[in-house]
């Protein structure tokens, strides 16, 4: 709560935080949409593949030309990393390989990274962490997005004498959504293709969201960063609303789905036949406490939380966020406090790959989103021990044998020869530290 004194002091001496955004798509211009409204905060340089888009996100979040023409814009992420007007880096591009790039030069070049690629994240986020602690600077998830959230919760549970039972968001689920399409998603989202391309929406990416992918990257980045465990053989994604959370995710043993106290889980906002889940939680994040006494249980009744039967289980949720317009959160902690809001403490959860349809030897795999292929959240441990494919390191490799429709794809399925050396490196990294 003392950001903004903190931000003000720099504000009156005229030093104001100096943000570099690398990739200004939705979550980067959400972010820019705020800049001009935080006084102290900076945004000294943008880098994207196409500046001159990056200058029109500017305008059409209401920049105005005089803040554009003090800006530098430029194509190279890595440049960006190196400039001395840049305090913290952002890095919002999406791509893995190109995040992981794009940390290791931030760090040779002493800058803190807000890392919103939860992508590169997953892949090898412990061994990013890890090295940024070497450099001395912050290595952060990104306020505004789930994984932040739901850390900060975690966070605040623990630090106050609960135990975690459950955490994670909602979304909208049905089983059939992992083998959706690009092609398909639009109807999924009430939109006709025409409609979503003028609101330059990606498929691709909205279909992550749809076909359980993002999901499974997010519950993985916030099991890496609160020490909670993925469930076996993935996400469960329950029907339940925000009055049910307590009931449904205890463990099965005391009449929930959960196989114990400590994961996380995504909860749908509709039942399995379609229907809608009253009070969803679909753009919403939570936490399920538990009671360590009988006193803190007849606390959460007195006090209006939402119980399980037992009284031992309560929940608490945000039933939205915020994405990019929240995460100036994470740039000025890190500038200002030296923190990260939520980081990789270790490797407990991996996002893996599975044939959305039978393959061939000879395909090209296209990752996250796309015909191929859809992410499913297993322990890391379970990865490791079986050879999985990272969702990270399935876009533009080849498959070497045929590979059966709902088949996890190991990595001895593909030709990983085109992946950078800095991916596989850092991926090796963090697979030691499981």
């Amino acid at each position: 709560m003392n950001l903004m004194p903190m931000l003000a002091a720099r504000h009156d001496a005229e030093r104001p935080v100096r943000a570099g955004l690398i990739g200004a798509g939705k979550f980067g211009s959400m972010f820019l949409a705020q800049v001009p409204h935080i006084p102290g905060l900076d945004v000294a340089a943008i880098a994207d593949l196409s500046p001159e888009r990056a200058q029109q996100a500017c305008r059409n979040v209401g920049w105005p030309s005089e803040l554009i023409e003090k800006t530098s814009f430029l194509e190279s992420g890595v440049e960006l990393a190196g400039r001395d007007d840049v305090d913290v880096v952002i890095e919002a591009t999406g791509n893995p390989a190109v995040g992981i790039r794009h940390a290791l030069a931030a760090f040779e070049a002493g800058k803190h990274i807000v890392m919103v690629n939860v992508e590169a994240d997953v892949l090898a986020g412990a061994a990013l962490a890890k090295r940024a602690r070497s450099a001395g600077v912050v290595y952060s998830m990104a306020y505004g997005d789930q994984p932040a959230l739901v850390s900060e919760m975690v966070d605040w549970a623990r630090a106050t004498g609960f135990e975690v039972a459950a955490a994670g968001k909602g979304t909208k689920y049905l089983p059939e959504y992992h083998e959706v399409t690009p092609e398909g998603v639009w109807g999924h989202y009430g939109l006709s293709p025409e409609e979503a391309a003028a609101a330059g929406m990606n498929p691709q990416m909205f279909n992550s969201f749809l076909d359980g992918t993002k999901s499974a990257i997010e519950m993985s980045a916030i099991a890496n960063a609160c020490d909670l465990r993925v469930p076996e053989d993935g996400l469960l994604f329950p029907p339940c609303g925000a009055d049910d959370l307590a009931n449904v995710l205890r463990p099965a043993a005391v009449g929930g789905v959960m196989p114990g106290d400590g994961y996380v889980e995504v909860v749908s906002s509709l039942e399995r036949d379609g229907r809608e889940v009253p009070r969803d939680l679909r753009w919403g994040v939570y936490v399920v406490l538990k009671a360590q006494n009988d006193y803190a249980a007849a606390c959460f009744k007195q006090y209006g939380l939402r119980t399980d039967a037992t009284g031992q289980y309560a929940s608490m949720y945000k039933p939205f966020h915020l994405i990019g317009l929240e995460l100036s959160i994470s740039v000025l902690n890190a500038a200002l406090r030296g923190e990260p809001t939520g980081s990789s403490r270790s490797f407990r959860g991996d996002a893996v790959t599975i044939a959305k349809r039978d393959l061939a030897a000879g395909e090209t795999l296209d990752g996250e989103g796309g015909f191929t292929v859809w992410g499913k959240a297993v322990p890391a441990e379970r990865s490791i021990a079986e050879g999985c494919l990272p969702i990270g390191m399935a876009h533009g490799v080849k498959v070497v044998r045929p590979i059966a429709r709902g088949e996890m794809v190991r990595k001895a399925d593909v030709d990983l020869s085109s992946l950078p050396d800095d991916t596989l490196k850092l991926r090796a990294e963090a697979e030691g530290m499981a």
